[in-house]
Order: C-alpha cells, then sequence, then structure tokens
C-alpha cells in the first residue's frame, strides 16, 4: 500500500521534531548557569565595555525574509558602537519550543563576522529578544545562541510563556502589582521549584514587566541586575537599538512593505 502525501508530510514531520529535540537536549547539557566574568562580580559591573543586542524584524505577511540585526553599545553609556543588518532567509520550517534552530544561524553568523572584521568591538555579553532557560525545555533562543557562539547571553522576553507550573493567573498579577519602582523583581517558579527566571520591573515609568531568563555564563540574579542597568526604557537598551535598526532598514530597502510588529 502507497503512503499518501498527508501520512508521509507527518512522518517526516515527527523525525525533524524528534532530531530537533534529540540536538536541543545535548546543547542544553552545555549550557552555563552562572556568573564565570569578573565584571559580573562586580557591583557596577567594573570591566564592562560592550553589551550588544539581537533581533530579526520580518516583512508583514512574510515569514521567511528577514533583517537579522546586530547591535553592540557601550556600557554603561549604551551608545551604538557598531550595527549589521543582513536580509536573511529562513528556509528551516518553524516548530514550537524549537524557535532558535531558524533563528540562530543568522545571529551567530552576525557575531562571527564582527568578530572576523572587529574583534575588538565583539560584546562581553548579548542580550536576546526572547528566553533563555524560561523555556518548555530550558533552552531557548538565548541559550542556544549562547552555547554556539561562547558568550555570556541574557534572554528577554515581553510577553509570559506560560511553562512548567508558570501562569498568567490571579498569583502572577498581584506579584506584578507589587513591583513598585525600576528594578524591583520576583521569581519565575517552576512546579519543580527551580527559578527559570525573573519578572522585572525595568523603569519607575513602566508597569509592565519585562521577563529575564539566564542564556549562558551569567546568574539569573546577574542577568536581571544587568538587564535594569541598561534600561531606559521599558525594553533593554541593546535590543531596543536592534529592534528599531533592522525595522528601519526594512523600511528603507522595502518601502512598500510593513514590518511585523512584536509585542
Amino acid at each position: 500500500m502507497s503512503v499518501s502525501p498527508a501520512d508521509s508530510l507527518v512522518t517526516q514531520w515527527e523525525s525533524l521534531w524528534c532530531v530537533s529535540c534529540s540536538e536541543q537536549a545535548r546543547l542544553r547539557q552545555q549550557v552555563v548557569e552562572e556568573d564565570t566574568e569578573a565584571w559580573q562580580r562586580s557591583p557596577g559591573f567594573t570591566g564592562l565595555e560592550r553589551v550588544g543586542g539581537v533581533d530579526l524584524s520580518f516583512i508583514k505577511g512574510d515569514d521567511v525574509n528577514a533583517c537579522s540585526q546586530l547591535v553592540v553599545l557601550s556600557y554603561p553609556e549604551l551608545e551604538v558602537l557598531y550595527e549589521d543588518s543582513q536580509m536573511v532567509a529562513l528556509t528551516a520550517p518553524y516548530i514550537a519550543g524549537f524557535l532558535a534552530f531558524r533563528e540562530t544561524p543568522f545571529l551567530l553568523d552576525a557575531l562571527q563576522r564582527l568578530e572576523r572584521s572587529q574583534p575588538e568591538l565583539l560584546p562581553q555579553v548579548v542580550f536576546v529578544d526572547g528566553n533563555g532557560l524560561f523555556h518548555h525545555r530550558e533552552f531557548g533562543l538565548a541559550c542556544h545562541l549562547g552555547v554556539l557562539s561562547g558568550l555570556p547571553c541574557v534572554g528577554v522576553a515581553k510577553n509570559l510563556l506560560q511553562v512548567q507550573g508558570v501562569h498568567k493567573g490571579e498569583e502572577h498579577q498581584t506579584q506584578i502589582a507589587a513591583l513598585q519602582k525600576g528594578g524591583d523583581s520576583f521569581p519565575l517558579t517552576a512546579a519543580s521549584g527551580k527559578v527559570l527566571g525573573k519578572a522585572l520591573r525595568s523603569s519607575d515609568s513602566s508597569s509592565k514587566p519585562i521577563y529575564v531568563s539566564v542564556g549562558h555564563k551569567i546568574s539569573v540574579g546577574t542577568a536581571a541586575r544587568l538587564t535594569h542597568s541598561c534600561c531606559r526604557y521599558r525594553v533593554p537598551e541593546p535590543i531596543r537599538q536592534a529592534d528599531c535598526r533592522s525595522r528601519e532598514f526594512l523600511r528603507i530597502h522595502f518601502p512598500a512593505a510593513k514590518t511585523d510588529i512584536k509585542e
């Protein structure tokens, strides 16, 4: 009996899911969830001079063509030192929980281009628009990029990913209401008791929190403290600049198109 096209497609997707899951589990073992750099242990982050931010912006209605963006900012001034904008084609299929397999190669390419051309500007830490350990299998985009690049990475999400017993319920809303000023936070604790990240009020003027988690080579406490120090607005400046500049690149090069708005 011949296999129908629909059954064949299902088989292909199941095989791809298994391979992705296996590779994700292998890389997960390499994540370092503690501070590894001297500047991370300094109250004022003495020795930290360059912070990076990465993002991808898509043309509205097109989930393949995107602008991959890297920025490097001075620290603590948060002035742009370097930017790299590249149009890329994301040919790998999207599978829920495995977004990093689509996006990481292009963000890694940008870091490697910088390392080859101007190694003195390579960031000492990278902020990623997405989750790190705060993920279904504790290995989001920030972890993936961190392990493959070898750089400390911090995941920052604007919306709560409801995983491992963390829910956007009444208790969560009560905890948000208790965040009185910029820098206040509370842990995002899984049903197992493990802290997967922190909900952070990033500035006095923004009452809506952001969700910070370890990507690689940094502790959750240091990640939250560093994120707060990089916030002029709700979103940390490295990510905000990457987002703004990737959208501007698309507006200039594709004036008839609109860019997707990420929340």
